[in-house]
């Protein structure tokens, strides 16, 4: 049976700092839509407070989780210990988007100094937070982390703007036609 919290405490907090790798769900309203869990990796995650994580998004093939979070903000993540006691930790919520041009994007972006740019960074405000066994999860080493991510975010010939427009045409909607990237630039 899952344990609940009514807050992130440092035990918690140490143990989702620990983890490689986390996963984040979310879904459509429409009961015909599509479930998005998606796993990340890199240190592209912060607890902003006791009640809420901030997490980078660098991009990826489609845009569920955006398109899901501006439709109805729920959003669960999802921490497993591959090593170490066996443990789950989920951080249920709702989560606001900031996209790549809104104008407190670059202050949160402030908050992941390894990283130059990104598409998108969710916050999370935390409504529940609930622990359980993890039996099921199998031990496994980290090795290194991937850097096709990074060399393609790090690439001479992608400057912002060229970026930004291919996230703008590539990213317009989900694979359930949910509105995703802005197409328009917001107004200074």
């Amino acid at each position: 049976m899952a344990k609940l919290y009514d807050e992130l405490d440092a035990k918690l907090i140490e143990f989702i700092n620990k983890q490689k790798v986390f996963f984040v769900a979310s879904a459509p309203l429409s009961g015909d839509g599509h479930v998005n869990i998606s796993p990340k990796g890199y240190d592209s995650l912060v607890v902003v407070n006791s009640t809420s994580v901030a997490w980078l998004d660098m991009g990826g093939s489609g845009i569920e989780t955006m398109a899901h979070v501006r439709e109805n903000a729920r959003m669960t993540l999802m921490f497993c210990a591959f090593d170490g006691p066996a443990s789950i930790l989920r951080l249920y919520g709702k989560a606001d988007v900031v996209q790549f041009d809104d104008p407190d994007f670059e202050h949160w972006l402030e908050k992941f100094p390894a990283f130059e740019k990104a598409r998108n960074i969710f916050v999370l405000s935390i409504d529940r937070i609930a622990d359980s066994c993890g039996w099921g999860v199998p031990y496994m080493d980290f090795d290194r982390e991937r850097d096709q991510l990074r060399r393609y975010h790090a690439n001479p010939q992608r400057d912002l703007a060229n970026w930004h427009d291919r996230f703008r045409s590539n990213n317009a909607t989900s694979i359930d036609g949910l509105p995703g990237i802005n197409s328009k630039k917001p107004q200074k």
